[in-house]
């Protein structure tokens, strides 16, 4: 492609009648007093739009407007122009042709950094015009953090030799830890993650490699690999960090610790056990306090007005159930967060406390000390409590103490892991609940799960798989209209997964004299038959369905929800 020439740009969208002569004017007045970029003023003081901009420079020049939200570039394409030369020439390389590569620029006026362009990637250089903001975003995409981690990694390989380990007394002083590479290593990890909105890191050595994972809505995806010999010197630093015993490497343990992050105040909960390869490490990563509001859970508003009744009574248990990670413990954020009051006494026993609650008494469970669930919960009917959130229901004797409780005038609010909320119930008499203790103190079961949301940038109407197509006639009979379902294309704001976000799926079953007698009858299969006819029309399978047909998530991933309630 021959050197393109210079373009005024103020010029050139009065020409295409983007701006008027006034606007120019008053554009270029406002650029002189703030000495910033002309197109940066028009989009700032809404003269014209980015697109508007890229545009009429890309019919100017008669090169391709190219949105790279949609666009999904190769990393070793996209890497051809490092990512320190790529923020600086505010580019990216989109494709590797036999003539050279194709370059979107945010500015492909700048003949300057065209010619670096060309010097840097040594190729041929054909343009294309993107939006200054897209390129920004393809850039934190395509390059993530990947290239700098691995950097830090093979510094650190090299640092570390032929050994498995590095030096602990090292690492436990301060000057020297920070310009460690593995402390630099595990700041760019942490740092990627909370770009991509992940909730656990995972560290895991697999044969000679070592895989680094985020999971991001629920699913997990490959960050990076490394050197399997760096897997020891990043787990010894975490053990430092979690408080953690770094000489025993056979036996699982546990740590916290809190990082900051840019602006962020990060607590992370660590897990490290021994697998076949060597030590693997879990971090979930907790930001922000535990002020949850129901409002902002997307529980329908009729079940949302049962389940405030619900958790406003002075005294009964309400369950929350449903798999790990399915949102339970939000959920019962979210109610205490609402029935925080000075006039309350509320106090919680969890196993780990995920949230620090401001005027919530909070009690972690420490088995070294045989400080259980039961033993916190009968210490608890000694400290005058209102309120007792039990973070789940594991045993007999915590499952008889909080009932009592509920039966003795204070709201008990706790987890239990079962498919949906009719087998709750049962599920506690098989634990030993006496049916009569049960039958009086149960007063509402909330199940759930979460779905991934679709992404709003790229989600549009989609033909139904065959599967699909068969799954909502049985759910939806002859009413199934198959040009309303939304599928995620997938682009660059989602990673490409057409999904972004998470939102939950609930179904509350309410204990009505008709159910309480029947669990006091002990029968648990005509309890069950009961409570399903009463959620019929608003279980989990037909909120599922209502979040497909609204366009808030795919049928794909409503069937995955309810495939989990079914199991």
């Amino acid at each position: 492609m021959a050197r393109p020439e210079k373009v005024r740009l103020g010029d050139l969208l009065v020409a295409q009648k983007v701006l008027s002569q006034a606007q120019l004017a008053d554009a270029l007045d406002r650029q002189r007093q703030s000495g910033r970029k002309l197109g940066r003023v028009l989009v700032e003081n809404g003269f014209a739009t980015e697109d508007q901009i890229s545009m009429a420079i890309a019919r100017q020049m008669n090169i391709p407007f190219v949105d790279l939200c949609r666009v999904q570039v190769k990393p070793e394409v996209a890497h051809l122009l490092p990512e320190q030369a790529a923020r600086r020439f505010r580019a990216a390389v989109l494709e590797q042709r036999d003539s050279g590569v194709l370059v979107a620029m945010a500015d492909p006026t700048d003949i300057f950094t065209y010619d670096e362009i060309v010097r840097t990637v040594r190729r041929n250089v054909d343009l294309a015009v993107a939006t200054e903001s897209a390129v920004g975003k393809f850039i934190d995409n395509a390059y993530h953090g990947t290239d700098e981690i691995d950097e830090l990694a093979r510094s650190l390989s090299e640092e570390l030799g032929q050994e498995e380990a590095i030096d602990i007394s090292q690492l436990a002083t301060g000057e020297t830890a920070e310009d460690a590479p593995v402390v630099r290593l595990l700041q760019s990890i942490f740092e990627d993650a909370l770009r991509d909105g992940a909730s656990d890191i995972h560290i895991e050595p697999i044969d000679s490699r070592l895989q680094i994972r985020f999971r991001v809505d629920g699913m997990l995806h490959v960050a990076t690999e490394a050197d399997s010999r760096i897997g020891p010197a990043l787990i010894q630093r975490l053990k430092l960090m979690g408080e953690m015993n770094i000489a025993e490497k056979r036996l699982p343990q546990d740590g916290r610790f809190m990082v900051r992050v840019g602006q962020q105040q990060v607590d992370v909960r660590l897990s490290v056990i021994r697998t076949q390869y060597g030590e693997s490490a879990v971090m979930r990563l907790l930001i922000g306090s535990g002020e949850v509001s129901l409002d902002r859970l997307g529980i329908a508003p009729e079940t949302l007005a049962s389940f405030r009744r619900l958790i406003h009574q002075p005294n009964g248990l309400v369950l929350v159930t449903g798999p790990t990670g399915s949102g339970k413990t939000t959920t019962l954020y979210g109610a205490l967060s609402e029935l925080n009051d000075p006039e309350v006494k509320i106090l919680t026993v969890e196993d780990p406390v995920e949230y620090r609650l401001t005027g919530v008494n909070q009690v972690q469970v420490q088995d070294k000390i045989e400080l259980t669930f039961s033993r916190a919960l009968r210490a608890f009917l000694r400290q005058d409590p209102d309120i007792i959130l039990v973070g789940e229901m594991r045993d007999q004797e915590t499952a008889l103490i909080a009932l009592r409780a509920a039966l003795t005038g204070h709201l008990v609010l706790s987890t239990l892991h079962t498919n949906d909320a009719a087998s709750a119930a049962a599920r506690l008499l098989d634990m030993g609940a006496p049916s009569y203790l049960l039958a009086s103190s149960l007063t509402g079961i909330m199940a759930q799960r979460l779905v991934r949301k679709l992404c709003p940038l790229c989600a549009e109407v989609a033909p139904l798989t065959p599967a699909e197509r068969v799954w909502l006639k049985v759910e939806l009979g002859k009413g199934l209209a198959a040009d309303t379902f939304k599928r995620g294309q997938g682009c660059r704001q989602c990673n490409f997964t057409g999904y972004k976000g998470r939102q939950g799926v609930f179904e509350l079953l309410e204990i009505d004299a008709a159910l309480a007698g029947l669990l006091n009858s002990g029968n648990t299969e005509l309890f069950h038959a009961a409570a399903k006819r009463k959620l019929a029309g608003r279980n989990l399978h037909d909120e599922a369905v209502r979040l497909a047909s609204e366009g808030v998530t795919s049928v794909a991933e409503a069937m995955r929800a309810v495939h989990q309630a079914d199991e």
